[in-house]
């Protein structure tokens, strides 16, 4: 009886030994072929994840240019990987001024959850155009608008009721905004009765202005360091805009914008 155990064993062993030899590398072979599935992840470009952004979005008023969303998209991206933003900002302002001021211009868009939560009538500058935009500048008492990012301050109650300040991130073409009082407010001009009077939309004096019943509920949701940004095809702006160069090119990104990060106070 006490050889009994023993031949357990030995019978376990050699039977055992008949398994085939490559049933260990097996399990190794699944998790590699694992990786290789999730690999194309490792390389998601800024382009891919606007993409998939995008088509995520619903619609249901004007449609905002796949382009223009995309030029937003990277500065939005470039704007948290520089500090500026916080690594979980995720509301996008855009207000397309190469379309008609009778359009729905503006879109503001929760990134996180890719939808679109407000959509609005926006005016430009009386210097800027009358329908359509045309001119721009960062200059004192031009009345014309501004390109480019801007990142939202806090909100106030100021001549033109409830308003929100900006503070312009692209030297030589926004980052006047503050001393020049471009702010986000409401206004009665910007409405679809005026456009009806006048054609087109009223024009503000520099400042993106918005119907006046929808100012508090979009200013309370962009307020407090959030993205905007004013879109015109200007070539000039394109090209020479820190935040519209792709992330491999950050440590100039990073030392350009040395002197204009947001003050936190």
């Amino acid at each position: 009886m006490k050889r009994f155990p023993l031949f357990l064993g030995l019978f376990y062993l050699i039977s055992t030994s008949f398994y085939p030899s490559g049933s260990e590398n097996l399990s190794h072979t699944k998790v590699t072929v694992k990786a290789i599935e999730l690999s194309p992840n490792i390389n998601f470009s800024p382009a891919d994840e606007a993409e998939e952004v995008y088509k995520n979005l619903q619609f249901e008023g004007e449609k905002l240019n796949f382009e223009v969303f995309e030029k937003a998209f990277l500065g939005f991206q470039n704007l948290k990987k520089s500090g500026n933003l916080e690594p979980t900002a995720h509301l996008l302002t855009v207000c397309d001024f190469s379309i008609s001021s009778c359009k729905k211009r503006l879109w503001v868009i929760d990134m996180a959850e890719k939808r679109i939560l407000f959509n609005s009538l926006v005016a430009h500058g009386k210097g800027t155009g009358e329908e359509f935009a045309l001119n721009f500048s960062n200059a004192e008492d031009s009345h014309q608008s501004s390109l480019g990012f801007y990142i939202t301050e806090q909100a106030y109650t100021g001549d033109n009721g409830y308003s929100l300040r900006l503070f312009g991130m692209d030297k030589g073409y926004n980052d006047a905004a503050l001393d020049r009082c471009i702010v986000m407010h409401g206004a009665n001009y910007v409405s679809e009765d005026f456009i009806k009077t006048e054609k087109r939309l009223g024009r503000s004096w520099g400042c993106p202005a918005i119907p006046r019943e929808l100012a508090q509920p979009i200013i309370d949701t962009i307020k407090d360091k959030t993205c905007l940004f004013i879109y015109y095809p200007d070539q000039n702006y394109l090209s020479s805009s820190q935040w519209l160069k792709n992330w491999e090119h950050k440590d100039q990104i990073l030392n350009d914008d040395s002197n204009q990060k947001v003050a936190t106070n």
